[in-house]
């Protein structure tokens, strides 16, 4: 009997230990799934302490992995990071992944995002200098640095190359991504009765020839805004969600239109040179089928000077702002004998 404490008692402490610790994991995995449900998408907002509490201090392995999304609230005016619509993108796998897996499977991997300035620290630890940046850390990483960082192109597809970058490092199936209907059902109806209610009104007003679309000054306003919308950029703007202006650096009181280089074009200076081919279009119109139209010789000799004179001063505007913007000189050829 006396053997009993010398053979079993080690065993007995290692059988303790080996329960505690699997206490500790579940505990962890039951507090990551308590946050996780107070999040509309699932993705649980970690800080400094968070990051402590499920990675630092959390000995590997864990029974868990961490999909952790880096963000900055200050460099979500910067339009070229897209941030904003990567983590909306990251929110729909998220909840794609919660909505198409059982519990066990939710449990082994948690979406997180974490804010720049609430953890500078966590950060620090994972050595993030750049931005958009996404990481996996695995139940087995030790040093956060080591995690594995997610490649610029997986961001290109948005949600779709997320997701296979899950499947691939995780073995994890996210499954379809849910993305919400453009518009509800409700709209839907509404806008049917609308519809409906309209089509009775507008067979009566074309039957009499008296509906928008039979008014020319309407065919005149749309066409101007068409050329306006095609030479000003407007499409360029939309596509890359180019600002209007951006501040200035130097001096944040100040608004910045035109920015120098041909990579990059605002939305302001797109709408200025919009408007002085606009203006030159106009003037144009103006003198072909108006101008020929009046009679009184002088009006026509002062309407054409100040045509020729407004469009050669908008023209010129343009080459000064390409040239400008490009560095390229474009200037006039003069003949030899005019010099």
């Amino acid at each position: 009997m006396a053997i009993f404490p010398t053979v079993f008692l080690p065993l007995l402490l290692l059988t303790s230990v080996l329960h505690c610790a699997t206490a500790d994991s579940d505990d962890l995995v039951t507090e990551l799934l308590s946050l996780q449900s107070q999040s509309k998408s699932g993705i649980i907002h970690l800080d400094d302490r968070l990051i402590s509490r499920f990675l630092t201090s959390a000995k590997p392995p864990r029974p868990y992995s961490l999909l952790i999304f880096f963000d900055a609230e200050q460099f979500h005016s910067k339009p070229e990071l897209h941030l904003q619509d990567l983590y909306t993108q990251y929110s729909l796998v998220s909840s794609s992944f919660i909505a198409n897996n059982d519990v066990s499977a939710a449990s082994s991997l948690f979406f997180c995002a974490i804010e720049f300035k609430e953890s500078q620290k966590s950060f620090s630890l994972f050595g993030v200098n750049s931005l958009p940046h996404i990481r996996l850390v695995g139940p087995n990483v030790k040093n956060l640095q080591d995690s594995e960082v997610m490649d610029q192109g997986d961001f290109s597809r948005m949600a779709e190359s997320m997701s296979e970058f899950v499947e691939s490092r995780t073995k994890l199936n996210v499954g379809p991504i849910h993305r919400p209907p453009t518009v509800s059902k409700n709209q839907i109806a509404f806008l049917v009765v609308i519809v409906l209610i309209w089509v009775r009104f507008f067979i009566k007003n074309v039957a009499t020839k008296d509906t928008i679309l039979h008014d020319w000054r309407v065919w005149l306003l749309g066409a101007v805004f068409v050329y306006f919308f095609s030479v000003s950029g407007g499409m360029f703007n939309i596509i890359r969600k180019m600002p209007l202006f951006l501040v200035d650096r130097n001096d944040p009181s100040k608004l910045v239109f035109f920015h120098q280089g041909s990579g990059m074009q605002l939305g302001g200076e797109g709408f200025a040179v919009g408007f002085l081919y606009t203006t030159v279009g106009l003037l144009l119109g103006v003198v072909t089928h108006v101008l020929v139209r009046v009679n009184n010789r002088s009006a026509q000799q002062v309407v054409m000077g100040v045509a020729l004179v407004v469009s050669f001063w908008a023209v010129k505007k343009v080459v000064s702002l390409d040239n400008w913007k490009t560095g390229y000189g474009v200037h006039a050829f003069w003949p030899t004998s005019w010099r």
